[in-house]
């Protein structure tokens, strides 16, 4: 009997733990499926603690600590309650000029796609929009009944919001105390490890947390401020996707740009659009090479491979969802094996052998 080559050894050696690893990953995914609510809103408290931790650490110091966590979020709330408002009164003072030019956007559109070298025929696209017009007058009745039933959906989500600010509101009061607590009722041999753990996990997802806040909202300003000098309507919604889409690496950001560059092509033309398109590349290029390496660096250390497969998966598990919380999973279980590796690593080394005293002293 030939003997097993190392090379085959040591492939079967990672190969199991690679289905360990997976099915691991497919059961966090299964379990989070299976109560996405919860889990949705622990994630939004999660975030929502991220990001004024140290705002109200600074109120704290003039301030009750309950007062300070108070009007953190008042004043968060009342932020993004003021940006929402300003894209509604942009939607709404756009909407005549919106329409117009989006009637003579259609009919440029197509004239120029009757030329070379598409040459569709003139009435295609009127064609086009007397089937969608069709199909919706006899779907009417699903359609009614599907937004009526998702119509449901705003309770849930009207409760896990409420249920993100109940648990932010807890983790800013006492965070820290509730760790502590956590790790005392723990057997005392695992104390150690799962305390440096849980504080390598929370400093990788606060510093993934404020990087990617930062890439979006710079990724947002540079898109609205090109939409608004191109002239293309909609600048402020626009550039809001943005900054939402971005929150998904590598995916979000150029699915913002084509619905932006849509925009652009039915209300400015062809050209236009070609110049939103180039934006495409140009902000991408930036929050490669720049912005990711100069503000996620420290806190995300995956190969860009790694980070496209997370997005992937995570979509494929969960959808949106997945999607937005594929690679700070990933970068937090990696941090907290790093971490955990070094911890022990002092352990695991074997002790100097004692050495005999000096007759001298």
């Amino acid at each position: 009997m030939s003997p097993v080559s190392p090379f085959l050894r040591t492939a079967a050696a990672h190969a199991w733990r690679l289905l360990v690893v997976g099915v691991a990953v497919y059961a966090v995914f299964a379990v989070l499926g299976r109560f996405h609510e919860i889990g949705v809103a622990l994630f939004l408290g999660l975030v929502v603690t991220a990001l004024l931790a140290v705002p109200t650490r600074r109120l704290a110091r003039v301030l009750p600590r309950p007062l300070a966590v108070a009007v953190s979020l008042l004043g968060s709330a009342v932020l993004v309650l003021g940006v929402l408002s300003l894209v509604g009164e942009a939607v709404a003072g756009e909407s005549a000029t919106l329409v117009r030019e989006f009637r003579e956007g259609l009919a440029g559109i197509e004239a120029w796609l009757a030329g070379p070298p598409f040459r569709v025929s003139p009435g295609a696209l009127s064609d086009l929009q007397s089937h969608i017009g069709a199909y919706l007058s006899s779907h009417r009745s699903t359609l009614i009944g599907r937004a009526l039933s998702g119509a449901g959906h705003v309770v849930e989500v009207l409760t896990v919001l409420a249920l993100a600010v109940f648990s932010a509101v807890l983790f800013l009061h006492g965070g820290e105390r509730q760790w502590s607590w956590f790790c005392s009722e723990l057997p005392e041999g695992a104390r150690g490890r799962v305390d440096v753990g849980g504080r390598a996990a929370w400093r990788t997802f606060t510093g993934y947390t404020h990087g990617i806040v930062v890439v979006a909202a710079t990724n947002a300003v540079l898109v609205g401020l090109a939409l608004y000098f191109l002239g293309v309507p909609l600048a402020v919604p626009l550039a809001l996707l943005e900054f939402f889409a971005a929150f998904v690496p590598l995916v979000g950001s150029p699915v913002a740009l084509a619905i932006a560059a849509v925009v652009a092509l039915a209300a400015k033309g062809p050209v236009i659009a070609g110049v939103v398109i180039a934006l495409i590349v140009v902000i991408g290029q930036i929050e490669g090479h720049l912005l990711h390496p100069l503000v996620m660096s420290r806190a995300v250390r995956l190969h860009p491979l790694v980070v496209a497969v997370s997005v992937i998966a995570g979509t494929i598990a969960a959808g949106v969802v997945g999607a937005v919380v594929a690679v700070p999973l990933v970068s937090v279980v990696w941090s907290v094996r790093t971490a955990l590796r070094a911890h022990a690593g002092p352990e695991r080394a074997p002790a100097p052998a004692p050495t005999a005293p000096d007759p001298d002293d």
